[in-house]
C-alpha cells in the first residue's frame, strides 16, 4: 500500500499548491492554462479511446452506464456534495466541484498505469510504477487545482479507495491486466476523458459523472460476451 499512500499524499500536497498558486494568476492566465488542459485532455483521452478491440460493447457499455447515471443523477449528488463541503469549509470556488473532482479522478485512476502499478504492487510487492505515477500525478494536480480549484484535492480520496482496493484484492482483480480487458475498460475510460476535454474547452457540457457505470458495465459485457 505504500505507493498508493505517496500517490495519495502527493495529490493532496501538490492541489494544496495549485489552490495556494491560483490566487495570484491573472483571470486570461487561468483561462489559457484550462485551454491548454483542455486540448491535453482530449488528446490523451483520443489515445486512450482508440485502442478500443470491441466497439460494440464499448458504446453499449457508455450507453447504459449514461442511463443509470442519470437516473441515479451521480453528477447532481457530487455537486451535492462539493456544495457541503464548500460551506463546511467556507471555500470559494469559481468552477464546479465536480468538474475539479472527476476530471482529477478519471485522469489519476481511469488509464492502464492505476490497474497495472497497483496489481503488481499487490502481487509482486512492487511500487516502483505507482512511485512514478505518484510524481505525475502530483505535479497534473499542480496544474488542475489551480485551473479547476476545490473539488480536484478530493481526487485523493478516490486514488485512495481505487488504487488501494485494487492492491489490497490483487488476486481477484488480476484479469484486468488481460488485454482482453484492459484495452476495452482503458477506452471507455478515454472516451470519458475527451469528453472532460470539450468540457473544458467550452465546446459541449457533458455530465461526464453520470457515465461513470459504464466502467464497470464494460467488464461484465466483456465477461459475458466471452461465455457465449
Amino acid at each position: 500500500m505504500i505507493g498508493t499512500f505517496v500517490n495519495t499524499t502527493l495529490v493532496v500536497i501538490g492541489s494544496l499548491t495549485g489552490m495556494l498558486l491560483r490566487k495570484g494568476i491573472p483571470e486570461n492566465i487561468k483561462k489559457i492554462i484550462i485551454t491548454g488542459l483542455g486540448l491535453f485532455t482530449c488528446i490523451l483521452g483520443a489515445k486512450m479511446g482508440f485502442g478500443m478491440q470491441r466497439p460494440l460493447a464499448v458504446i453499449l457499455s457508455l450507453i447504459l452506464g449514461g442511463v443509470i447515471g442519470e437516473i441515479l443523477k451521480i453528477e447532481d449528488f457530487l455537486e451535492h456534495i462539493g456544495a457541503r463541503l464548500r460551506r463546511l469549509t467556507k471555500a470559494h470556488a469559481e468552477t464546479s466541484f465536480a468538474q475539479g473532482f472527476v476530471t482529477a479522478s478519471l485522469l489519476f485512476c481511469a488509464g492502464p498505469m492505476t490497474i497495472l502499478g497497483s496489481l503488481q504492487a499487490g502481487l509482486q510487492g512492487k511500487p516502483e510504477l505507482l512511485f512514478v505515477k505518484s510524481l505525475m500525478d502530483g505535479v497534473s494536480s499542480i496544474i488542475l487545482a489551480s485551473s479547476l480549484g476545490f473539488g480536484v484535492i478530493f481526487s485523493a480520496l478516490t486514488v485512495l479507495i481505487i488504487q488501494g482496493g485494487l492492491t489490497l484484492l490483487a488476486q481477484q482483480f488480476s484479469f484486468l491486466t488481460d488485454p482482453f480487458y484492459l484495452h476495452d475498460f482503458t477506452s471507455v475510460g478515454g472516451i470519458m476523458i475527451f469528453a472532460i476535454g470539450l468540457k473544458l474547452l467550452g465546446i459541449k457540457f457533458i455530465k461526464v459523472a453520470n457515465f461513470l457505470p459504464a466502467l464497470v458495465i464494460v467488464v461484465l459485457l466483456i465477461y459475458f460476451s466471452s461465455l457465449i
